[in-house]
């Protein structure tokens, strides 16, 4: 509860009483299916007295396609019990529900409303002395799909290139993004991505002619939720969303259609928009709590609208929080002109090129662009293969629910996908903090394009940091960090040999220098350089991380960075199971100095939040260099011992 609300919190708790008590109690529901009877515009006009409110609705047909009446989002502080607040709510003349079961926890309500009433109702609960408890109140506007167009791709021969997909071949935007080269090190394995969208059509439901799409049977599905119907069955009524999941992981090498990005990546589908494409920010915000609740990694939402919404911004803030990466499209608009929820802050708002690359003429600028990824552009053909440039993957055929097809779709709708598996391929690879996962695809993007405009400033506004790189992105993640791991390493296990030898001038105390070193090096940044060398495989990824990396094996990439691995206890572990004499000592003391190598390293870049540690930033600093420390003399005292 806010200090300084008790008095607010007092008369809530009256009304509540007094209600129940007159029997007039409004009845719970889990959450709003159906939000209940409409409240009148005549009491909030009668509240405020003639006075005009300050704002107004949103224009009818933009952001707005219910028409007879409109919905009010209610923020309520989240300390405050479901009974208490349907109680004051009834006392205000509001019939509030739930929004989904995702709402429960920050305590959203949705209540029915005239149409043009939002602005009256909140000057008036203003008025009343309810915004103590209240932390937002908003109209419950609607965002739509990005995406414009599309056309029709007729199957081809298999005579294309790597991967197998007989379709791989017109799929130019994998092209631009470098794809096969990062394939060797990255396919975004193991990585849950959540597509806020029309849903993905991944489930048959031969009683609603609903089918799954052939080329996603292969891709690795986590169970999302149908905030449009409330419902635990996710199905596409659109074909924008199922576009979307397959540009991240459409089934790969399965000598069928298209490829996917990040192939080995997982999909939770959570559907918020319906089938004409728009969708209710209540429903987006719950969507993205949800996918951070529930083991997302990365977010993904093509979708938005000019407006910003408290509720949603507080959703992605709780994500980021979480160590969830969120992806945005930068919208169609064409113009100069902010997006939501792309333009909110932890959020990789992406716009979109042409096969060309340069900027499409419907991706929206400004400074709140961070990157460029693919988008396509159906009304040309630039690269002659006599079809439009479009991005291309399976999805329904429109107004079919159990027909698909490989459908080509322009907007930066189909951009963010390509900056979402981007984040997926480098979050495999260890690098899960979501603003060092945008600061690789920023700092590895191709800026070369600034050649083309007069000014950084309208490149920038164009383009962000630049064109993705998916190749270099990967490449960073995996040679940047395990490098500096490796060399911290091998310095402390040549420091602490140093050290001992000036007592030992013989170099007598110390057996197999040539092991504590290896291991050292070994143990802090593992084989990292095997996946580029070789390739990904599941060997491969094992051997390329580090000890302290293991976690992910373990207990799976979601609980990454475990303060059980990420700390003191392996060394003494190891050094009281191997802490004898000769070899096995030195291979315990190696095993300590290259998890301090790895601890001091990680203290300084920060690849990952470190799970149950509050924050994300100096308390997590100070655990692992404090570890680091502990494990460094684990090392050093144990060599001194010979």
């Amino acid at each position: 509860m806010h200090t300084g609300n008790r008095r607010t919190q007092k008369s809530i708790l009256t009304s509540a009483l007094a209600l129940a008590t007159a029997g007039i109690l409004l009845p719970a529901s889990a959450f709003a299916e159906d939000t209940g009877p409409i409240s009148p515009m005549a009491p909030w006009q009668e509240c405020l007295q003639g006075a005009a409110p300050a704002g107004q609705n949103i224009a009818p047909g933009e952001m707005d396609t219910e028409p007879n009446h409109d919905e009010v989002i209610l923020d309520f502080d989240d300390s405050l019990s479901h009974n208490t607040i349907l109680g004051w709510a009834g006392a205000q003349g509001l019939h509030v529900e739930l929004n989904s079961p995702a709402a429960d926890a920050p305590n959203v309500y949705i209540a029915r409303v005239a149409e043009g009433a939002v602005p009256y109702v909140k000057a008036c609960l203003a008025k009343r002395g309810a915004d103590g408890d209240i932390e937002a109140i908003e109209e419950n506007f609607e965002y739509k799909l990005f995406a414009e167009g599309f056309e029709v791709a007729r199957d081809a021969d298999s005579s294309s290139t790597k991967p197998n997909d007989p379709l791989y071949q017109f799929q130019w935007h994998f092209d631009q993004v470098n794809a096969e080269e990062a394939w060797k090190t990255s396919t975004g394995r193991d990585v849950v991505v959540a597509v806020i969208d029309t849903g993905v059509a991944v489930k048959d439901d031969a009683n609603r002619g609903i089918k799954a799409a052939k080329d996603l049977a292969g891709t690795s599905i986590v169970d999302g939720y149908d905030f449009v119907d409330k419902s635990d069955f996710v199905f596409d009524g659109h074909g924008h969303g199922t576009h979307v999941a397959g540009t991240i992981a459409q089934t790969t090498n399965n000598k069928y259609g298209v490829a996917g990005l990040a192939y080995n990546a997982k999909i939770m589908g959570l559907r918020v928009l319906n089938s004409r494409g728009f969708g209710q920010v209540a429903d987006i915000a719950d969507a993205v709590r949800f996918a951070a609740d529930n083991g997302a990694q990365v977010i993904n939402m093509s979708l938005g609208g000019p407006l910003p919404s408290l509720v949603l911004k507080k959703a992605i803030d709780h994500a980021h929080k979480k160590g969830v990466t969120v992806v945005a499209a930068a919208g169609n608009g064409g113009r100069r002109a902010p997006s939501y929820p792309a333009a909110y802050d932890h959020t990789i708002a992406v716009a979109a090129t042409q096969y060309d690359k340069n900027t499409t003429f419907y991706s929206q600028w400004g400074k709140f662009v961070d990157i460029a990824a693919p988008g396509g552009n159906t009304r040309v053909d630039q690269n002659g293969d006599d079809r439009p440039d479009g991005v291309m993957q399976q999805t329904l055929k429109p107004g079919s629910l159990d027909q698909h097809d490989f459908l080509l779709y322009m907007g930066t709708s189909m951009a963010s996908p390509h900056v979402a598996a981007g984040a997926a391929m480098v979050i495999s690879q260890g690098v899960t903090h979501p603003d060092k996962v945008e600061a690789v695809l920023k700092k590895t993007s191709d800026a070369s394009l600034r050649d083309r405009y007069s000014s950084d400033k309208e490149f920038h506004e164009r383009y962000g940091a630049g064109l993705m790189q998916v190749d270099q992105a990967v490449k960073a993640a995996e040679l940047g960090q395990g490098s500096t791991r490796t060399l911290a390493g091998l310095l402390l296990a040549l420091f602490a040999a140093g050290m001992i030898r000036r007592r030992d001038p013989l170099g007598l105390a110390i057996e197999n220098r040539g092991m504590l070193a290896a291991t050292s090096a070994v143990i802090a940044g593992g084989f990292f350089f095997l996946p580029t060398l070789i390739g990904e495989s599941t060997l491969t990824y094992i051997l390329a991380r580090p000890l302290a990396e293991m976690d992910i094996l373990v207990f799976g990439l979601g609980t990454h960075q475990s303060p059980l691995f990420a700390s003191a206890l392996i060394p003494l572990a190891a050094y009281g199971l191997l802490g004898g004499k000769g070899k096995l000592r030195t291979l315990a003391c190696g095993i300590a100095l290259g998890m301090a190598g790895f601890l001091f390293t990680e203290s300084i870049i920060l690849t990952s939040d470190v799970r149950l540690i509050p924050g994300m930033d100096m308390l997590d600093r100070v655990w692992l260099a404090g570890n680091g420390l502990i494990s460094l003399a684990i090392g050093y005292f144990g060599l001194k011992r010979y």
